[in-house]
């Protein structure tokens, strides 16, 4: 790969749900226009979220960028090639496929191409509405396919799970549904630091936008975190900037307080 010096001024990573998104999970028409300008000047942009690459393929569609830190740093791709891609092994996913069953709980098998479930419930189901997916329930899927992520669907077991893997897998809540559960370690940061080393763009300034808490290990990978005004109080503790809330143009104001953009 080229020098990221020559070939980028900057790199900004942008989360998605409460950040790029308006509140109906589409990307609005002035977000779409500042991620041009923002590589008219020579600036790449990344996603950098907690979602699986086929499910925000009407994103890329919409943004152009084909540059991805995908489930929570499982999947990444630069420019639309796989650089990293995390594998759950099949002895991991069985025994939190047991603990699962122990629980009553459900879980969703996930690569960057497609995913199914062990089972329905009414977890799943709103779940799986709201972000307009439609799931197919096969509960040997990782014996055929590779897992890079999965889904824990339960309300309130968190410590239960993380303390039971702890060394094996994170598991962090990312919605009131299910917890993502990654290979013990991996997060949007290492996602980031394997996108910013295997892509060489560690020696340009970076900036990242988020709102909630599986962003600040994205915080702290890159120069200049800046959190959206609808963001948690913890994020924006952390942030070298507090722009406005994702539905009050936080994008662009935050990349104009930058110079980003004009």
């Amino acid at each position: 790969m080229n020098g990221g010096k020559s070939m980028y001024k900057a790199v900004v990573f942008f989360d998605l749900d409460g950040t790029l998104f308006d509140n109906e999970k589409n990307v609005s028409d002035e977000n779409v226009a500042a991620i041009n300008e923002l590589r008219e000047n020579n600036i790449l942009p990344i996603i950098s979220t907690g979602r699986n690459i086929f499910e925000i393929q009407y994103v890329i569609d919409a943004t152009g960028i084909d540059s991805l830190v995908s489930a929570n740093g499982s999947y990444v791709q630069y420019q639309g090639k796989k650089l990293k891609a995390e594998k759950i092994s099949d002895s991991v996913i069985e025994e939190i496929l047991a603990f699962a069953k122990q629980q009553g709980d459900v879980i969703s098998f996930y690569n960057n191409a497609e995913f199914a479930l062990t089972a329905e419930n009414d977890l799943t189901k709103v779940n799986y509405r709201l972000l307009r997916l439609t799931p197919h329930v096969d509960p040997t899927f990782y014996k055929t396919h590779e897992v890079n992520f999965l889904n824990v669907f339960n309300y309130d077991k968190d410590k239960l799970y993380q303390d039971h893997f702890k060394g094996k897998l994170s598991l962090v809540r990312n919605n009131p549904r299910c917890m993502d559960t990654m290979n013990w370690g991996v997060s949007k940061q290492t996602g980031i630091q394997a996108m910013l080393q295997k892509a060489d763009l560690g020696n340009i300034p970076s900036y990242a936008f988020g709102d909630q808490l599986n962003d600040l290990q994205m915080f702290s990978e890159v120069d200049y975190p800046i959190a959206m005004g609808n963001g948690h109080p913890d994020v924006k503790a952390k942030a070298s900037f507090v722009t406005t809330a994702n539905v009050d143009h936080g994008i662009v104001n935050g990349l104009k307080h930058y110079h980003l953009i004009k």
